[in-house]
């Protein structure tokens, strides 16, 4: 029994026992100056498991007693992360030896956080969930604080940290609320608890504190204040690396609890997302216009993208899930390639993430600046682009779900703050 329940976790279990050995010969031997062999190796096998993963296929697999559930969902979430992550490797590894950044830390901090992301989106449980949840956020707590001699970096980190330890506490409460109106923490059994018109109103206290939780993960507004200066003061690479696979981590996750524990009550958590996701949007979108710094720009961007990816979850159908998918893999691909040309940004041998820096950039770099320009635009969901059909996808499923306001105050704010700022500038 334990031996079927351990082969449906293999890539879990493949990765954890590669974090481990790689953590063995980075110690025994020259440490840092294996750093760059190992960025490249640690790529090279989380994009193999992506790709395992992607054909193993196969139904809805539970793993002891349904704490773990491998099913199509988690499998498409999962080929994300493991495909954004071995991405942000490779195209922050330049950037990472340039600055002196590279230690042998950081690609074996990495797998465990991709490893901690991907338990998260095959929870079936709230326990299986929290310790998901902590591997994920212990590991980038230490990544956000990579440069040690930076006053910016380091408080980026500390702030991650006190933060994030908040929302854990948000959600232990929540969970605990759960499990003492719902007598387990099983998602199965949660949601037959919380069926039918009678939900006890402790249960609904929980749900709330839950959804709180999450909504720090995603940076949804009003639980955003971390987001602008982690992103800020983390080194560009590690900014890519948390704009994408634990975003996507955490939309899947937000996907799992409100589907699968309190699918039942739609209607209790409808409206909280909707309001979640029209805050988002507005304020992501409006403050982002300000901005100043280019990854500061990016959080706002990011607080407002999560804000579309929440409609989509708001619809409460099988559709909404599917968008949000559907979105959160385009998204995740429009900012690698922004972060990428980020990372490009020099002036002296010294990074510039200043938007006054692109003034006359069209005249300078004309294919760089064209290509910062589509992908500003496809961010914003300007048709033909690809960014279009995730909106696209996300505003349908609002509307077929009868949250037809929601959907018209999406269309209002556009994410237009990140597309003035860049454009004009470039």
């Amino acid at each position: 029994m334990i031996g079927a329940d351990l082969a449906i976790l293999i890539p879990e279990i493949i990765l954890s026992l590669y974090a481990m050995g790689a953590m063995l010969a980075a110690v025994y031997t020259s440490k840092d100056a294996l750093a760059p062999a190992l960025t490249w190796a640690t790529a090279l096998v989380l994009a193999i498991m992506g790709l395992y993963i992607a054909v193993s296929g196969g139904g809805q697999n539970l793993a002891f007693d349904g704490m773990f559930v491998d099913d199509a969902f988690s499998r498409f979430a999962k080929v994300m992360i493991l495909f954004a992550a071995a991405a942000v490797l490779l195209i922050g590894s330049d950037y990472m030896i340039k600055n002196e950044l590279l230690r042998f830390e950081y690609p074996i901090l990495m797998v465990l956080a991709v490893v901690g992301m991907m338990v998260m989106v095959s929870a079936g449980d709230l326990i299986t969930l929290y310790m998901g949840l902590e591997l994920q956020s212990l590991a980038l707590y230490v990544v956000a604080a990579v440069r040690r001699d930076s006053v910016r970096s380091t408080e980026a980190g500390l702030k991650y940290f006190v933060l994030g330890a908040l929302s854990s506490g948000l959600f232990l409460y929540g969970a605990s609320l759960t499990y003492g109106f719902a007598g387990t923490t099983n998602f199965a059994g949660i949601i037959d608890a919380a069926s039918g018109s009678d939900m006890p109103l402790g249960l609904l206290f929980g749900l709330v504190f839950v959804i709180s939780a999450l909504a720090f993960k995603v940076s949804a507004a009003p639980f955003h204040m971390w987001t602008p200066d982690v992103y800020e003061g983390s080194p560009t690479a590690i900014t890519a690396l948390f704009s994408t696979a634990p975003k996507v981590a955490a939309m899947a996750l937000f996907a799992r609890v409100v589907h699968d524990a309190f699918g039942g009550v739609v209607d209790q958590w409808q409206q909280i997302l909707a309001f979640l996701a029209v805050l988002s949007m507005f304020l992501g979108a409006i403050a982002a216009i300000g901005q100043t710094d280019i990854k500061r720009l990016m959080a706002y961007s990011s607080i407002s993208h999560m804000g579309f990816a929440l409609m989509g979850l708001a619809a409460g159908t099988a559709q909404g899930v599917e968008a949000m998918l559907i979105y959160m893999a385009i998204y995740v691909t429009m900012n690698m390639g922004t972060f990428a040309f980020i990372m490009t940004m020099s002036k002296d041998g010294r990074p510039v993430t200043q938007i006054s820096a692109l003034s006359s950039f069209a005249s300078r770099e004309s294919t760089k600046a064209l290509a910062i320009l589509v992908l500003m635009f496809s961010l914003a969901g300007v048709p033909p682009l690809l960014g279009f059909f995730g909106k696209y996808a996300v505003l349908l499923a609002a509307v077929e779900a009868g949250l037809t306001w929601l959907a018209l105050a999406g269309v209002s704010p556009r994410s237009s703050g990140p597309i003035t700022t860049c454009a004009s500038s470039t």
